[in-house]
Order: C-alpha cells, then sequence, then structure tokens
C-alpha cells in the first residue's frame, strides 16, 4: 500500500483515509495476506509508519521524480501481488502478474476545478483518467463520486462504492483544550472548496463563537479579512489550525453544531467524525455530504448564507432538536467503520488475486 501521502506537507482527509484504512486492512488480513507501506524516498520515513503494517520502505526516487517516473509510465512496481494506491499518484499501470486498485476521493478536478490550483486540476484530471482506463479496479468513497465519475471519466476498470469509518481515537475525549461554552465548529483544510466565506457570514448572524480546526490549505483563505468584511467580531472566531486527534475528539464532543458548508466533496470525514461523537451537523447540499448524512443532518444550499444561520440558530436555540439529531447522527454512523471499509477492500484484491490464478496469470475485467 502506498503510504506516502502521510509524508505530504498538509496529509489532510487523504492522510487519515490511508493511515486508518491500512491499520485496518492489516489488523484483519485474510489468510497468507501482509500489508506493507511503501513511499517515495524521505531522509525520515517515520511519519509513515503505521502500526501492524509493515515498513515504510522507501522507494528509489524522491516524490517529484516518481511522481515523474510514473506519469511516463516507467515501469518502477512498488511490489506485491497487489497494490493499493489510497490517492491517485499510482504507477500507470500494473507490473504483469499484478493488480493495481486505486482509490479516486472525489471528482472536484472535474466538477469545480476552480476551486484548485490549474495545474492540481490539471495533474489530478490526467491522472484520475489513467486509473479508470489501466487499473484494475477503482475504490470511490461514495456513490455520488461513482455516478460522477462515469461521467467525467469513463473506464473500463470497475468501480466500488467504499464507505470510510471514524478513528477509534476520535470517540472518546482524551484532552483538555480550553473552548467557550457553545461553538459552531468547522473542521477541514483552509481552501477555496470548502465554503468558509459562505459559513463566516453566516455565522456573523448568530451570538456563538465559529470554531475552525485544521491546517491552511492553498489558496490564502484570509478568515481575518472574512471575519471584518462580513462584520464577525474579532473575539468570535478561533482559528486553532492543525490539532492532535486527542485535541480534535475534545473540540467535537463539546461542539455545538457541526457546520461542513464544502462546495464539493467526495465524502466528508467530518461529517461523520461529528455525528459518531453525538454532535449536530448542518452540511451543504454537496451531493457526497447528503449521501453520507443520510437524512442524519440539515442540508443547506452551499452558496446560501441566509440560508446557514437559519439552520444552524434552529440547531442552536433548541435543545429538543440537538438531541433528536445527536440520536440520529450516532445511528447513521454507525453504518461506516473502518473495518468494514477494510473487508470490502480486501474482497476487491482477493478476488483480482484469485482471478490472476484461474486465468493463467491474465486479469480479467469483473
Amino acid at each position: 500500500m502506498l503510504t506516502e501521502q502521510l509524508l505530504a506537507p498538509v496529509p489532510g482527509g487523504t492522510g487519515r483515509y490511508t493511515r486508518e484504512l491500512a491499520a485496518a486492512l492489516a489488523a484483519a488480513p485474510p489468510d497468507g495476506w501482509t500489508v506493507t507501506g511503501v513511499t517515495a524516498r524521505h531522509r525520515d520515513l517515520a511519519p509513515a509508519a503505521i502500526p501492524g503494517v509493515a515498513g515504510p520502505r522507501g522507494l528509489p526516487l524522491p516524490r517529484r521524480a516518481l511522481t515523474l517516473a510514473w506519469e511516463r509510465g516507467l515501469p518502477l512496481w512498488p511490489g506485491g501481488d497487489v497494490l493499493h494506491a489510497p490517492t491517485p499518484l499510482a504507477p500507470a499501470s500494473a507490473k504483469r502478474g499484478r493488480a493495481l486498485v486505486v482509490t479516486v476521493h472525489d471528482t472536484v478536478p472535474f466538477t469545480h476545478p476552480e476551486t484548485l490550483t490549474p495545474r492540481g486540476a490539471a495533474w489530478h484530471r490526467a491522472v484520475i483518467r489513467r486509473a479508470t482506463r489501466r487499473a484494475d479496479a477503482i475504490i470511490v468513497p461514495t456513490a455520488a463520486v461513482a455516478a460522477e465519475l462515469a461521467e467525467h471519466a469513463p473506464g473500463p476498470a470497475p468501480v466500488h462504492v467504499v464507505g470510510h469509518g471514524v478513528a477509534e481515537a476520535l470517540r472518546v475525549p482524551a484532552a483538555e483544550v480550553d473552548m467557550p461554552p457553545a461553538y459552531v465548529l468547522a473542521v477541514g483544510t483552509r481552501e477555496p472548496r470548502k465554503g468558509l466565506d459562505v459559513l463566516v457570514e453566516a455565522v456573523a448572524g448568530l451570538d456563538v463563537p465559529l470554531v475552525l480546526a485544521g491546517p491552511p490549505g492553498w489558496g490564502a483563505v484570509d478568515l481575518t479579512a472574512l471575519a471584518e468584511r462580513h462584520g464577525l467580531p474579532p473575539d468570535r472566531l478561533r482559528v486553532l489550525g492543525r490539532i492532535t486527534d486527542a485535541e480534535l475528539a475534545t473540540v467535537l464532543a463539546r461542539a455545538t453544531v457541526l457546520a461542513a458548508p464544502s462546495r464539493a466533496e467526495g465524502f466528508g470525514l467530518p461529517v461523520l467524525e461529528a455525528m459518531a461523537a453525538g454532535v449536530p451537523v448542518v452540511h451543504s447540499d454537496a451531493p457526497a455530504l447528503v449521501e453520507v448524512a443520510g437524512g442524519a443532518g440539515i442540508s443547506v444550499a452551499a452558496a446560501d448564507p441566509s440560508g446557514w444561520t437559519s439552520a444552524l440558530r434552529s440547531v442552536i436555540e433548541s435543545p429538543d432538536q440537538r438531541a433528536a439529531m445527536a440520536a440520529a447522527g450516532r445511528a447513521r454512523a454507525a453504518h461506516f467503520t473502518w473495518r468494514a471499509a477494510a473487508e470490502a477492500v480486501w474482497a476487491v484484491h482477493v478476488h483480482l488475486y484469485a482471478r490472476r490464478h484461474s486465468t493463467g496469470g491474465k486479469f480479467t475485467r469483473w
């Protein structure tokens, strides 16, 4: 399994996916199977170490050179009977007699390219199209992404919908964090597609603070300037930046409501994590967020600040509604576990391996 994302400057949600899925795969492998983490060459591979997962093993090339090599189709195979690439960074195709499975987390490079850098959007479109044409299977986190992928990057690779789970470290508050008695919480990297401009404007019409947890991403989202523009007082905006899982568990558990205003998502892990913690969720109408919430949250049009103000106020001012949403959220979150995700991914890999042996070493689509 490629664990390179754990060494990225901002691992983000795909970093959590990589770590949690790899650990879950290693915790319950089929007989005779093992999981090894593989990265590009780095001086320090320690951040890519995962309990129960062998390695990490560094490849001969640094990240940029490895990316270029795979872009040009060089046959640099990381090893293994099957390779799971938890992001579209992957070889151009499988080595003969091996199989390649690639996770595509979202179709934002096609549907909302303006929320990415031009170079990043172009690169992701290219490697996603290559994966759907040449990988042996594709994993996506929601049916919404599967449908969008079929529209924007169709290919012969079979697509399997496998949801995420909730990290055990986030289920129980485990750190002391000084937080206000009530607040609206948003979790994620600070970048244009996250809809933080709309959220800041919406919370300016309320009487509670807005707390943002997560590192800065690209796009120079200036929260202080947004708050000033929309009349959100400085004492009602708190930016936590990158925090530990133990701290996030506490920040989540104490939140009055989680807001997920993204213009586009492939899954929306903070929505699931908040529901598992019993925190009411107000989310945008992005198809993947609607799918993950499953009716347990309140959906608001992504670009409707007044609608966000109204929805958030209804949750904040009604203890009964918060209790009902907390119960519904916990029930919904119970359907998603990393163990279930690992079992579904193992089924894909084992099937590919079996097909290889039943067809004389050649893979066939199914």
